[in-house]
Protein backbone atom coordinates (compact mmCIF):
# COMPACT_ATOMS: atom_id res chain seq x y z
CA UNK A 1 0.00 0.00 0.00
CA UNK A 2 -0.17 2.31 0.00
CA UNK A 3 2.57 3.07 -0.68
CA UNK A 4 0.64 2.38 -2.39
CA UNK A 5 2.98 -0.22 -2.94
CA UNK A 6 -1.19 -0.43 0.21
CA UNK A 7 2.03 4.83 0.61
CA UNK A 8 1.08 11.93 2.26
CA UNK A 9 3.55 24.80 1.70
CA UNK A 10 5.30 23.79 -1.46
CA UNK A 11 8.29 25.68 -0.73
CA UNK A 12 10.49 23.43 -2.88
CA UNK A 13 9.74 20.98 -5.24
CA UNK A 14 9.22 17.02 -3.48
CA UNK A 15 10.61 18.95 -0.23
CA UNK A 16 9.11 16.66 2.20
CA UNK A 17 10.60 16.68 6.22
CA UNK A 18 11.34 13.44 7.42
CA UNK A 19 13.57 14.43 10.47
CA UNK A 20 15.26 11.90 11.90
CA UNK A 21 16.33 12.01 16.17
CA UNK A 22 18.78 10.74 18.27
CA UNK A 23 17.92 8.02 20.98
CA UNK A 24 18.00 6.77 24.51
CA UNK A 25 21.17 4.35 25.46
CA UNK A 26 20.18 1.05 26.62
CA UNK A 27 19.56 2.76 30.31
CA UNK A 28 16.37 4.09 30.90
CA UNK A 29 17.96 7.75 31.93
CA UNK A 30 14.33 9.42 31.72
CA UNK A 31 14.28 10.36 34.93
CA UNK A 32 17.00 12.56 34.88
CA UNK A 33 16.99 13.56 31.88
CA UNK A 34 15.24 16.96 30.93
CA UNK A 35 12.66 16.75 28.08
CA UNK A 36 14.27 17.01 25.06
CA UNK A 37 17.74 16.15 25.34
CA UNK A 38 19.18 12.96 24.33
CA UNK A 39 19.34 10.32 27.63
CA UNK A 40 22.97 9.70 28.64
CA UNK A 41 24.02 9.72 25.03
CA UNK A 42 26.93 11.85 23.15
CA UNK A 43 27.97 11.92 19.80
CA UNK A 44 31.31 9.77 21.20
CA UNK A 45 29.43 7.03 22.76
CA UNK A 46 27.38 4.24 20.53
CA UNK A 47 24.85 6.50 18.15
CA UNK A 48 20.91 4.55 18.73
CA UNK A 49 17.76 6.05 18.00
CA UNK A 50 14.38 5.34 19.05
CA UNK A 51 11.47 5.97 15.54
CA UNK A 52 7.77 5.60 16.72
CA UNK A 53 5.84 3.84 13.49
CA UNK A 54 2.15 3.26 13.37
CA UNK A 55 2.36 0.01 12.53
CA UNK A 56 4.13 -3.29 11.58
CA UNK A 57 5.44 -3.71 8.03
CA UNK A 58 3.21 -5.97 5.76
CA UNK A 59 6.22 -7.68 4.62
CA UNK A 60 10.07 -6.91 5.07
CA UNK A 61 10.17 -8.72 1.73
CA UNK A 62 10.90 -5.58 -0.37
CA UNK A 63 9.56 -7.68 -3.48
CA UNK A 64 6.02 -8.77 -1.21
CA UNK A 65 6.05 -5.24 0.43
CA UNK A 66 3.22 -2.64 -0.53
CA UNK A 67 2.21 -0.33 2.72
CA UNK A 68 3.72 2.94 2.75
CA UNK A 69 4.65 2.83 6.37
CA UNK A 70 7.10 -0.43 5.06
CA UNK A 71 8.86 1.51 2.93
CA UNK A 72 9.01 3.99 5.19
CA UNK A 73 11.43 1.43 7.49
CA UNK A 74 13.04 -1.38 5.11
CA UNK A 75 14.32 1.04 2.66
CA UNK A 76 17.06 1.39 5.31
CA UNK A 77 17.69 -1.93 4.47
CA UNK A 78 17.76 -1.95 0.27
CA UNK A 79 19.20 -0.49 -2.50
CA UNK A 80 18.40 -0.52 -6.17
CA UNK A 81 20.22 0.18 -9.43
CA UNK A 82 19.11 3.48 -8.92
CA UNK A 83 18.67 5.88 -5.44
CA UNK A 84 16.17 8.76 -5.51
CA UNK A 85 17.07 11.73 -4.56
CA UNK A 86 15.28 14.54 -2.05
CA UNK A 87 14.46 16.54 -5.40
CA UNK A 88 12.96 13.69 -7.54
CA UNK A 89 15.41 12.94 -9.27
CA UNK A 90 17.64 9.62 -9.68
CA UNK A 91 21.00 8.84 -8.95
CA UNK A 92 23.06 5.67 -10.00
CA UNK A 93 22.99 3.28 -7.03
CA UNK A 94 24.22 -0.43 -7.56
CA UNK A 95 24.54 0.50 -11.04
CA UNK A 96 27.52 2.55 -11.26
CA UNK A 97 27.01 4.27 -14.99
CA UNK A 98 24.62 3.44 -17.81
CA UNK A 99 23.65 4.08 -21.37
CA UNK A 100 20.34 3.60 -23.58
CA UNK A 101 20.06 2.82 -27.10
CA UNK A 102 19.32 5.81 -29.69
CA UNK A 103 15.70 3.65 -30.04
CA UNK A 104 15.67 3.73 -26.37
CA UNK A 105 14.99 0.20 -26.14
CA UNK A 106 18.25 -0.96 -25.01
CA UNK A 107 19.48 -0.39 -21.71
CA UNK A 108 23.09 -1.54 -20.61
CA UNK A 109 24.32 -1.03 -16.55
CA UNK A 110 27.61 -1.54 -15.80
CA UNK A 111 27.22 -2.44 -11.91
CA UNK A 112 29.53 -1.37 -9.19
CA UNK A 113 32.18 -3.26 -8.01
CA UNK A 114 32.77 -3.68 -4.12
CA UNK A 115 29.19 -3.78 -2.73
CA UNK A 116 29.04 -6.02 -0.08
CA UNK A 117 25.38 -7.74 1.12
CA UNK A 118 24.90 -7.81 4.75
CA UNK A 119 25.87 -11.43 5.41
CA UNK A 120 29.20 -10.36 4.08
CA UNK A 121 28.71 -11.88 0.57
CA UNK A 122 30.09 -10.34 -2.12
CA UNK A 123 27.07 -8.90 -4.23
CA UNK A 124 27.48 -10.40 -8.37
CA UNK A 125 26.23 -10.05 -11.40
CA UNK A 126 23.99 -13.53 -10.84
CA UNK A 127 22.06 -11.63 -7.91
CA UNK A 128 21.11 -9.13 -10.23
CA UNK A 129 19.83 -11.28 -12.37
CA UNK A 130 18.04 -13.31 -9.91
CA UNK A 131 16.47 -10.33 -8.77
CA UNK A 132 14.63 -9.05 -11.87
CA UNK A 133 14.10 -13.11 -12.98
CA UNK A 134 12.37 -13.51 -9.72
CA UNK A 135 10.22 -9.84 -9.91
CA UNK A 136 9.10 -11.11 -13.80
CA UNK A 137 8.75 -14.44 -13.04
CA UNK A 138 10.97 -16.00 -15.57
CA UNK A 139 12.47 -18.64 -13.09
CA UNK A 140 9.65 -20.74 -12.39
CA UNK A 141 7.70 -18.55 -9.45
CA UNK A 142 5.13 -16.26 -9.52
CA UNK A 143 5.35 -12.93 -11.21
CA UNK A 144 5.65 -10.31 -8.33
CA UNK A 145 5.91 -7.11 -10.53
CA UNK A 146 3.83 -5.66 -13.16
CA UNK A 147 6.74 -2.89 -13.74
CA UNK A 148 8.64 -4.86 -15.78
CA UNK A 149 6.04 -6.31 -18.61
CA UNK A 150 7.61 -4.18 -20.80
CA UNK A 151 10.70 -5.51 -20.54
CA UNK A 152 11.68 -7.85 -23.40
CA UNK A 153 14.82 -9.56 -22.20
CA UNK A 154 17.41 -9.35 -19.56
CA UNK A 155 21.28 -10.52 -19.92
CA UNK A 156 24.65 -10.20 -18.86
CA UNK A 157 27.78 -9.51 -21.11
CA UNK A 158 30.01 -10.12 -18.32
CA UNK A 159 30.59 -10.06 -14.66
CA UNK A 160 29.58 -6.29 -14.57
CA UNK A 161 27.29 -5.64 -17.36
CA UNK A 162 23.86 -6.32 -17.45
CA UNK A 163 21.65 -5.74 -20.15
CA UNK A 164 17.59 -5.04 -20.40
CA UNK A 165 15.76 -4.22 -23.38
CA UNK A 166 12.21 -3.37 -23.91
CA UNK A 167 9.58 -3.64 -25.80
CA UNK A 168 8.80 -0.33 -26.42
CA UNK A 169 9.84 2.89 -25.13
CA UNK A 170 9.12 3.61 -21.83
CA UNK A 171 9.67 7.30 -20.20
CA UNK A 172 9.57 6.29 -16.57
CA UNK A 173 11.37 3.34 -16.69
CA UNK A 174 14.46 4.36 -14.43
CA UNK A 175 11.97 4.60 -12.04
CA UNK A 176 11.45 0.95 -11.67
CA UNK A 177 14.74 0.35 -10.44
CA UNK A 178 15.51 2.10 -7.39
CA UNK A 179 14.58 -0.28 -4.08
CA UNK A 180 11.14 0.96 -4.42
CA UNK A 181 10.04 -1.31 -7.27
CA UNK A 182 13.19 -3.27 -7.32
CA UNK A 183 15.49 -3.84 -4.61
CA UNK A 184 18.63 -5.77 -5.64
CA UNK A 185 18.22 -9.27 -3.06
CA UNK A 186 21.24 -12.05 -3.02
CA UNK A 187 20.47 -15.34 -4.50
CA UNK A 188 21.61 -17.01 -1.99
CA UNK A 189 18.81 -15.91 0.63
CA UNK A 190 15.87 -17.21 -1.57
CA UNK A 191 12.98 -17.93 -0.04
CA UNK A 192 13.97 -16.21 3.29
CA UNK A 193 13.84 -13.08 2.34
CA UNK A 194 10.74 -11.98 4.29
CA UNK A 195 11.83 -14.20 7.88
CA UNK A 196 15.92 -12.47 7.16
CA UNK A 197 15.62 -9.77 5.13
CA UNK A 198 19.13 -9.16 3.55
CA UNK A 199 20.15 -5.93 1.29
CA UNK A 200 23.22 -3.43 0.56
CA UNK A 201 21.45 -0.89 2.31
CA UNK A 202 23.66 1.42 5.20
CA UNK A 203 21.24 -0.78 7.88
CA UNK A 204 21.12 -4.98 8.23
CA UNK A 205 18.08 -6.19 10.11
CA UNK A 206 18.62 -7.76 13.11
CA UNK A 207 14.78 -8.46 14.81
CA UNK A 208 11.34 -8.05 14.15
CA UNK A 209 9.08 -8.20 17.29
CA UNK A 210 5.23 -8.44 15.64
CA UNK A 211 3.36 -5.55 17.40
CA UNK A 212 6.64 -4.41 18.91
CA UNK A 213 9.36 -3.09 16.99
CA UNK A 214 11.99 -3.49 14.03
CA UNK A 215 15.39 -3.31 14.99
CA UNK A 216 18.37 -2.83 12.57
CA UNK A 217 22.29 -2.02 12.93
CA UNK A 218 24.87 -0.49 11.03
CA UNK A 219 26.21 -2.39 8.04
CA UNK A 220 29.92 -2.28 8.50
CA UNK A 221 30.76 -3.09 4.70
CA UNK A 222 28.65 -0.17 3.60
CA UNK A 223 29.69 1.03 -0.01
CA UNK A 224 29.59 4.50 0.91
CA UNK A 225 32.27 5.62 2.89
CA UNK A 226 32.07 7.09 6.27
CA UNK A 227 28.21 5.90 6.44
CA UNK A 228 26.09 5.03 8.08
CA UNK A 229 26.73 7.07 11.35
CA UNK A 230 24.05 5.61 13.45
CA UNK A 231 25.30 2.07 15.35
CA UNK A 232 21.63 1.28 15.97
CA UNK A 233 17.84 2.30 15.17
CA UNK A 234 14.53 1.25 16.35
CA UNK A 235 11.19 1.35 14.60
CA UNK A 236 9.08 0.85 17.69
CA UNK A 237 5.22 0.42 16.80
CA UNK A 238 2.30 2.20 18.20
CA UNK A 239 -0.47 3.43 16.90
CA UNK A 240 -2.07 5.46 19.44
CA UNK A 241 -0.48 9.11 18.15
CA UNK A 242 -1.34 11.10 22.03
CA UNK A 243 0.13 7.99 23.70
CA UNK A 244 3.17 9.01 21.48
CA UNK A 245 3.21 11.88 22.32
CA UNK A 246 3.65 11.28 25.63
CA UNK A 247 6.92 8.77 25.27
CA UNK A 248 8.21 11.36 23.54
CA UNK A 249 7.72 14.12 26.28
CA UNK A 250 9.07 11.30 28.59
CA UNK A 251 12.26 10.64 26.23
CA UNK A 252 10.78 7.06 25.72
CA UNK A 253 10.76 7.45 21.71
CA UNK A 254 13.24 10.05 20.02
CA UNK A 255 10.69 10.70 16.78
CA UNK A 256 7.34 10.92 16.29
CA UNK A 257 4.51 12.33 14.04
CA UNK A 258 2.83 15.27 16.47
CA UNK A 259 -1.08 15.50 16.13
CA UNK A 260 -1.83 19.52 15.14
CA UNK A 261 -3.82 20.11 18.54
CA UNK A 262 -0.58 18.89 20.91
CA UNK A 263 2.44 21.10 19.03
CA UNK A 264 2.78 24.03 21.86
CA UNK A 265 3.35 20.76 24.29
CA UNK A 266 6.34 19.91 22.38
CA UNK A 267 7.46 23.15 20.76
CA UNK A 268 10.43 25.08 22.60
CA UNK A 269 12.04 21.31 24.31
CA UNK A 270 12.18 19.51 21.07
CA UNK A 271 11.82 20.20 17.49
CA UNK A 272 8.90 20.60 15.56
CA UNK A 273 8.88 20.07 11.85
CA UNK A 274 6.19 20.37 9.48
CA UNK A 275 6.38 16.98 6.40
CA UNK A 276 4.32 17.38 3.02
CA UNK A 277 3.55 13.61 2.23
CA UNK A 278 3.09 14.34 -1.26
CA UNK A 279 0.57 12.43 -0.96
CA UNK A 280 -3.55 11.84 -1.57
CA UNK A 281 -5.73 11.72 1.15
CA UNK A 282 -8.65 10.16 0.14
CA UNK A 283 -12.39 8.24 0.52
CA UNK A 284 -12.61 6.21 -2.07
CA UNK A 285 -15.22 3.45 -3.59
CA UNK A 286 -14.98 -0.27 -4.82
CA UNK A 287 -15.87 0.99 -8.35
CA UNK A 288 -17.31 -2.62 -8.82
CA UNK A 289 -20.60 -2.84 -6.33
CA UNK A 290 -23.43 -0.45 -6.50
CA UNK A 291 -24.36 2.07 -6.40
CA UNK A 292 -20.49 3.26 -6.43
CA UNK A 293 -20.45 2.05 -10.38
CA UNK A 294 -22.34 5.20 -11.29
CA UNK A 295 -20.70 7.72 -11.91
CA UNK A 296 -23.60 10.56 -10.48
CA UNK A 297 -23.34 8.75 -7.05
CA UNK A 298 -19.42 9.48 -7.21
CA UNK A 299 -19.94 12.81 -7.80
CA UNK A 300 -22.89 13.20 -5.20
CA UNK A 301 -20.52 11.88 -2.89
CA UNK A 302 -18.18 14.50 -3.66
CA UNK A 303 -20.26 17.27 -3.12
CA UNK A 304 -21.54 16.04 -0.04
CA UNK A 305 -18.12 15.94 1.52
CA UNK A 306 -16.82 19.08 3.20
CA UNK A 307 -13.36 18.49 2.55
CA UNK A 308 -12.73 21.89 4.59
CA UNK A 309 -13.97 20.66 7.87
CA UNK A 310 -11.97 17.77 7.57
CA UNK A 311 -8.90 19.43 6.99
CA UNK A 312 -10.01 21.73 9.57
CA UNK A 313 -10.83 19.15 12.20
CA UNK A 314 -8.25 16.58 11.65
CA UNK A 315 -5.35 18.31 10.68
CA UNK A 316 -5.78 21.63 12.63
CA UNK A 317 -5.45 23.42 9.18
CA UNK A 318 -2.15 21.25 8.27
CA UNK A 319 -2.79 20.54 4.66
CA UNK A 320 -3.56 21.42 1.10
CA UNK A 321 -6.49 20.81 -0.66
CA UNK A 322 -5.85 18.56 -3.84
CA UNK A 323 -8.91 17.78 -6.86
CA UNK A 324 -7.72 14.24 -8.06
CA UNK A 325 -5.11 11.93 -7.49
CA UNK A 326 -1.85 14.25 -7.05
CA UNK A 327 -0.38 16.90 -4.81
CA UNK A 328 1.01 20.31 -5.75
CA UNK A 329 4.26 18.80 -4.73
CA UNK A 330 4.93 17.53 -8.18
CA UNK A 331 5.68 21.14 -9.44
CA UNK A 332 4.83 21.43 -13.26
CA UNK A 333 3.45 17.86 -13.06
CA UNK A 334 0.47 19.26 -11.07
CA UNK A 335 -2.99 20.95 -12.74
CA UNK A 336 -3.89 23.71 -9.94
CA UNK A 337 -7.73 24.39 -9.65
CA UNK A 338 -9.51 20.74 -9.80
CA UNK A 339 -9.77 21.20 -6.17
CA UNK A 340 -12.32 23.89 -6.32
CA UNK A 341 -14.98 21.85 -8.61
CA UNK A 342 -16.46 19.76 -5.61
CA UNK A 343 -16.99 22.71 -3.65
CA UNK A 344 -19.46 21.62 -1.10
CA UNK A 345 -22.93 21.75 -2.30
CA UNK A 346 -25.52 19.59 -0.73
CA UNK A 347 -28.58 20.26 -3.29
CA UNK A 348 -26.22 19.64 -6.23
CA UNK A 349 -25.36 15.63 -4.19
CA UNK A 350 -28.95 15.71 -3.96
CA UNK A 351 -30.12 16.12 -7.88
CA UNK A 352 -27.17 14.01 -8.77
CA UNK A 353 -28.63 11.01 -6.36
CA UNK A 354 -31.83 11.44 -7.51
CA UNK A 355 -30.73 10.96 -11.60
CA UNK A 356 -29.03 7.76 -10.49
CA UNK A 357 -32.31 6.59 -8.98
CA UNK A 358 -31.16 7.09 -5.46
CA UNK A 359 -34.02 10.26 -4.41
CA UNK A 360 -33.95 8.27 -1.22
CA UNK A 361 -30.46 7.85 -0.82
CA UNK A 362 -29.16 4.52 0.60
CA UNK A 363 -27.16 2.76 3.43
CA UNK A 364 -23.31 1.32 3.02
CA UNK A 365 -20.12 0.85 5.36
CA UNK A 366 -16.96 2.92 5.34
CA UNK A 367 -13.90 -0.07 6.52
CA UNK A 368 -10.78 1.99 8.19
CA UNK A 369 -7.96 0.67 9.37
CA UNK A 370 -7.26 1.31 13.33
CA UNK A 371 -3.25 2.21 13.10
CA UNK A 372 -4.01 6.31 12.49
CA UNK A 373 -6.52 7.73 14.32
CA UNK A 374 -7.06 9.99 11.18
CA UNK A 375 -9.29 7.46 9.23
CA UNK A 376 -11.76 7.33 12.30
CA UNK A 377 -11.94 10.96 12.54
CA UNK A 378 -12.85 11.38 8.61
CA UNK A 379 -15.12 8.55 8.56
CA UNK A 380 -17.19 9.94 11.51
CA UNK A 381 -17.17 13.19 9.53
CA UNK A 382 -18.37 11.43 6.11
CA UNK A 383 -21.14 9.45 7.94
CA UNK A 384 -22.49 13.27 8.95
CA UNK A 385 -22.50 15.01 5.75
CA UNK A 386 -23.50 11.83 3.45
CA UNK A 387 -26.40 11.56 6.40
CA UNK A 388 -27.82 15.00 4.84
CA UNK A 389 -28.29 13.49 1.20
CA UNK A 390 -29.96 10.50 2.72
CA UNK A 391 -27.00 8.04 2.86
CA UNK A 392 -26.93 6.00 5.91
CA UNK A 393 -23.00 4.76 6.56
CA UNK A 394 -21.92 2.55 8.94
CA UNK A 395 -18.26 2.84 10.15
CA UNK A 396 -16.26 -0.66 10.59
CA UNK A 397 -12.50 -0.10 12.16
CA UNK A 398 -10.44 -3.25 11.12
CA UNK A 399 -6.64 -3.61 12.24
CA UNK A 400 -4.03 -2.56 9.62
CA UNK A 401 -3.28 -6.62 8.81
CA UNK A 402 -7.04 -7.02 7.77
CA UNK A 403 -7.41 -3.83 6.22
CA UNK A 404 -4.50 -5.07 3.74
CA UNK A 405 -6.26 -7.75 3.70
CA UNK A 406 -10.10 -7.62 2.78
CA UNK A 407 -9.98 -3.70 1.38
CA UNK A 408 -6.53 -3.68 -0.38
CA UNK A 409 -5.49 -6.94 -1.55
CA UNK A 410 -9.15 -8.53 -1.11
CA UNK A 411 -11.18 -5.80 -2.53
CA UNK A 412 -13.72 -6.60 -0.18
CA UNK A 413 -15.51 -3.34 0.85
CA UNK A 414 -17.77 -0.63 0.14
CA UNK A 415 -16.25 2.77 1.09
CA UNK A 416 -12.95 2.95 2.91
CA UNK A 417 -10.32 5.80 3.71
CA UNK A 418 -6.84 5.85 2.99
CA UNK A 419 -3.52 8.14 2.11
CA UNK A 420 -1.82 6.95 -0.90
CA UNK A 421 2.35 7.68 -0.31
CA UNK A 422 3.96 9.93 -2.60
CA UNK A 423 6.02 8.96 -5.44
CA UNK A 424 9.13 10.08 -7.13
CA UNK A 425 7.38 10.01 -10.28
CA UNK A 426 4.47 11.51 -12.09
CA UNK A 427 3.98 8.58 -13.53
CA UNK A 428 3.82 6.44 -10.98
CA UNK A 429 1.39 8.92 -8.80
CA UNK A 430 -1.10 8.60 -11.29
CA UNK A 431 -0.76 4.19 -11.97
CA UNK A 432 -2.92 3.17 -9.60
CA UNK A 433 -5.97 4.05 -11.64
CA UNK A 434 -4.58 2.04 -14.56
CA UNK A 435 -7.53 -0.40 -15.00
CA UNK A 436 -4.71 -3.20 -15.50
CA UNK A 437 -2.67 -2.45 -12.75
CA UNK A 438 -4.47 -5.49 -10.70
CA UNK A 439 -2.09 -5.02 -7.75
CA UNK A 440 -2.52 -1.56 -7.12
CA UNK A 441 -6.16 -0.45 -8.21
CA UNK A 442 -7.94 -1.51 -5.22
CA UNK A 443 -10.48 0.94 -6.59
CA UNK A 444 -11.28 -0.96 -9.70
CA UNK A 445 -11.26 1.94 -11.89
CA UNK A 446 -11.65 1.38 -15.38
CA UNK A 447 -11.59 3.94 -18.08
CA UNK A 448 -10.35 3.81 -21.51
CA UNK A 449 -9.39 6.95 -21.90
CA UNK A 450 -7.12 7.32 -18.62
CA UNK A 451 -5.59 4.35 -19.69
CA UNK A 452 -4.90 5.30 -22.91
CA UNK A 453 -3.09 8.76 -22.00
CA UNK A 454 -1.21 6.37 -19.48
CA UNK A 455 0.24 4.81 -22.11
CA UNK A 456 0.95 7.28 -24.30
CA UNK A 457 2.78 9.45 -21.68
CA UNK A 458 5.30 6.38 -21.68
CA UNK A 459 5.93 6.73 -25.25
CA UNK A 460 6.57 10.21 -25.11
CA UNK A 461 10.14 11.69 -24.17
CA UNK A 462 9.49 15.50 -24.44
CA UNK A 463 8.43 16.59 -21.18
CA UNK A 464 5.79 19.57 -22.09
CA UNK A 465 4.24 17.15 -23.76
CA UNK A 466 4.10 14.58 -20.66
CA UNK A 467 3.15 17.43 -18.35
CA UNK A 468 0.13 17.82 -20.95
CA UNK A 469 -0.67 13.41 -21.11
CA UNK A 470 -0.44 14.10 -16.80
CA UNK A 471 -2.71 16.90 -16.52
CA UNK A 472 -5.14 15.32 -18.74
CA UNK A 473 -4.84 11.80 -16.67
CA UNK A 474 -6.17 14.28 -13.35
CA UNK A 475 -8.77 15.86 -15.17
CA UNK A 476 -10.30 11.92 -16.08
CA UNK A 477 -9.77 11.70 -12.29
CA UNK A 478 -11.88 14.53 -10.92
CA UNK A 479 -14.81 14.20 -13.69
CA UNK A 480 -15.07 10.43 -12.91
CA UNK A 481 -14.39 11.01 -9.44
CA UNK A 482 -13.24 7.32 -8.14
CA UNK A 483 -12.48 9.00 -4.99
CA UNK A 484 -13.42 11.84 -2.89
CA UNK A 485 -9.44 14.02 -2.99
CA UNK A 486 -9.25 15.52 -0.19
CA UNK A 487 -5.63 17.21 0.64
CA UNK A 488 -2.51 16.59 0.62
CA UNK A 489 -1.75 16.68 4.62
CA UNK A 490 1.21 17.45 6.83
CA UNK A 491 3.01 15.10 9.57
CA UNK A 492 4.03 17.00 11.99
CA UNK A 493 7.34 15.01 13.38
CA UNK A 494 8.56 15.91 17.12
CA UNK A 495 12.24 14.56 17.89
CA UNK A 496 14.91 15.61 20.17
CA UNK A 497 17.78 18.49 19.24
CA UNK A 498 21.32 17.17 18.79
CA UNK A 499 20.87 15.63 15.17
CA UNK A 500 22.24 16.71 11.71
CA UNK A 501 22.35 15.04 8.48
CA UNK A 502 18.22 14.96 7.63
CA UNK A 503 17.17 14.04 4.22
CA UNK A 504 13.61 14.69 2.45
CA UNK A 505 12.03 12.88 -0.26
CA UNK A 506 8.89 12.73 -2.10
CA UNK A 507 7.39 9.60 -0.75
CA UNK A 508 7.55 7.95 2.93
CA UNK A 509 10.66 7.19 4.05
CA UNK A 510 12.69 7.29 7.21
CA UNK A 511 15.99 8.02 5.80
CA UNK A 512 18.84 7.03 8.43
CA UNK A 513 22.17 7.06 6.03
CA UNK A 514 23.50 10.55 6.95
CA UNK A 515 21.72 10.55 10.65
CA UNK A 516 23.92 11.52 13.54
CA UNK A 517 24.40 13.16 16.84
CA UNK A 518 26.03 16.44 17.57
Amino acid sequence: MLKRKLWLSFVLIFVLFLIGACSNSEGDNSSTAKSGETTGQSSSEAQEIRVRINDDPDFLDPHHATASISFQMILNMFEGLFIPEPDGSLTEGIAESYEVSDDGLTYTFKIREGVTFHNGEDLTIDDIMYTFERLMGLAGGEKLSNNFDNVDSIDTLDDTTFVMTLKEPNSNFLYSLTALQSAIIPKSNDEKHNENPIGTGPFAFVNYSPGSSLQMKKHEEYWQDGLPHLDKVDFIFQSDDQAAVMNLLANEVNLTGIPGHRVSEVEGNFNVSHQHNNSSLIITFNGDKEPFNDVKVRQAINYAINKQDIIDSVFSGYATPIGSNMSPAMGDYYLDGLQEVYNRDVEKAKELLAEAGYADGFSTKITVSSHNDIYTSIAQIAVENLKEIGIDVEIEVVEWGIWLERVYFGRDYEMTTIDLTGRPSAYEVLNDYVSENDAENFFLFQNEEFDQVMTDVLMESDRDKQIEYYQRAQEILNEQAPAVYIADYQILWGSTNNITGLKSYPFWFHDMKEVKFE
